[in-house]
């Protein structure tokens, strides 16, 4: 039973990845270590393994673009801001997100 609820848990993560990479994303630009450790600390615990590929992803789908920035402590970092294009799938996310909430509250307090 444990293996199955941390299966789910572990699915509903990465369903939930993108969307949070793009409502942090939108707030100010990232790069990669940067993006983790916020997400860490909102508990969301995300590997730079699964991160990369959804980066590379997101901006090959025109949703992200990035530039690279010289940093004080070591070699340039590659800093990913959101797309306008990627901002409207955002808004369309968000508003998927509150009707899922909204039925799955609805559906928590239901009073037999």
């Amino acid at each position: 039973m444990a293996t199955n609820i941390d299966n789910l848990k572990s699915q509903m993560r990465k369903g939930m990845l993108e969307f949070c990479v793009l409502l942090l994303l939108q707030h100010s630009d990232a790069y990669a270590s940067e993006i983790i450790a916020k997400m860490k600390n909102a508990h969301m615990i995300v590997m730079e393994g699964t991160l990369y590929p959804l980066l590379t992803r997101l901006k090959n789908d025109g949703l992200l673009s990035y530039r690279w920035q010289e940093s004080t402590s070591g070699p340039p970092r590659k800093y990913y801001s959101i797309t306008p294009i990627g901002q409207m799938y955002l808004d369309q996310l968000e508003e998927s997100w509150r009707e899922i909430s909204l039925t799955v509250n609805h559906l928590q307090n239901l009073q037999s």
